[in-house]
């Protein structure tokens, strides 16, 4: 089994290279739970490979639409792994997950068009939105027991309503969607004519007790109207590598997102040698992954059950993703004071459950993400649970 303890870790490395609030951008002595960026270096396989590659010396220009070989090795991962049958010419290498969600909005959203979004959810949902020239319209979610109200969201839905979003596994709450529920929500996005945008870059981290189902594998009718997008940061450590992919519903919506894309220009594409790099994870790298999971699902434990015990704190046990997303209204303090205390305090960097990450939904919460080792992690949190004490 792999070893996911200090010893992988490469603290000189992290210091200097992970930025995006983390070790890299926080003043010496303070412990990072904020982004979600794993701590632990990523398989050899994936070194190796982008080693081997870099040794040849040439650097030409790849194909704008993806490397043939990561794109089959996506499509081979999606048939193994899941049963999911994926044609790799419907499949769109593109330079993360977040561009692939911007692309997918400015190819399904005209200016003045509404789009669904659940509240709380990761800031970027919002934003892809907005830069099409849409209009994101809330939907709220319970974040500690992932309930959803399906006759609130067709009363959400007007004659400029276009797109359904979803983030499966949901960042920040860690719900992990059933069958039924996709299936529900599925049924709105057909009976109004909807696209369907799935982000589901935290697929790869789903728990023990959890299944993890793909909205466009349910039904002819659902994966006609939905453009799936993955990345590599989360399940394989690969955030500054920025690679990611989108699955196209057809050859007509995939010749769309390229034109949106203008990945057949030089001045937009995926990085050859990250493509190498995703390939050999896609691969080769499986292993790790489950390692990881196993660890991660260890972590979460050691986490929810470390932050139930502490003064003002109640968090939920998350499904998926490597986040708690505790509720911290009995502190008496808001979500954003709460993290400037912590860090003043406790020297350990959370983020807020403020609007402008997340939405007005996730008020009273902080989100903490557990990507780390056991040592790292005990350490955060007999600081948060110190400082805690002393309010």
């Amino acid at each position: 089994m792999h070893n996911f303890s200090n010893d992988n870790i490469n603290m000189n490395a992290l210091r200097s290279r992970a930025y995006n609030l983390r070790w890299a951008t926080l003043p010496e002595g303070v412990i990072p739970l904020t982004a979600a960026d794993p701590d632990f270096q990523c398989a050899p396989e994936i070194a190796e490979a982008i080693t081997a590659y870099a040794g040849e010396r040439v650097f030409s220009y790849g194909p704008g639409e993806g490397l043939p070989g990561f794109k089959s090795a996506i499509a081979a991962a999606m048939k193994d792994r899941r049963n999911i049958n994926t044609d790799p010419a419907l499949i769109l290498p593109i330079d993360t997950a977040a561009q692939g969600m911007f692309v997918v909005a400015r190819y399904c959203l005209q200016p003045g068009d509404e789009a669904i979004i659940f509240d709380p959810v990761d800031f970027l949902f919002k934003k892809s939105v907005e830069a099409a020239g849409g209009t994101a319209v809330y939907f709220p979610i319970n974040v500690t027991t992932g309930a959803f109200d399906i006759a609130h969201l067709r009363t959400l839905i007007t004659p400029r309503t276009k797109m359904l979003c979803l983030c499966n596994p949901h960042n920040p709450s860690g719900k992990v969607f059933t069958r039924e529920e996709l299936l529900a929500l599925g049924q709105v996005a057909i009976d109004h004519d909807l696209w369907i945008m799935s982000d589901e870059i935290w697929s790869d981290i789903v728990f023990p007790g959890s299944l993890y189902h793909s909205i466009a594998a349910l039904s002819t009718e659902l994966a006609a109207r939905t453009f799936t997008v993955y990345g590599l940061s989360k399940s394989f450590g690969l955030a500054g590598l920025r690679i990611g992919f989108i699955v196209a519903p057809s050859a007509f919506a995939y010749e769309g997102i390229v034109e949106t894309s203008m990945v057949r220009t030089t001045a937009y594409g995926v990085s050859t040698l990250s493509q190498i790099a995703g390939q050999a994870a896609y691969e080769k790298c499986w292993y790790w992954v489950e390692d990881f999971v196993s660890h991660l699902t260890a972590m979460r434990n050691y986490t929810v059950e470390r932050l139930n015990q502490m003064k003002g704190i109640q968090c939920h046990l998350p499904q998926g993703c490597y986040l708690a997303f505790p509720d911290i209204k009995a502190t008496g303090f808001s979500s954003t004071a709460l993290s400037d205390y912590l860090l003043h305090e406790a020297k350990v960097a959370v983020v807020p459950g403020a609007e402008q990450w997340f939405g007005p939904g996730a008020a009273g919460h902080i989100r903490i993400c557990f990507s780390t080792s056991q040592a790292i992690l005990a350490e955060a949190l007999d600081r948060i649970e110190l400082a805690l004490q002393k309010i």
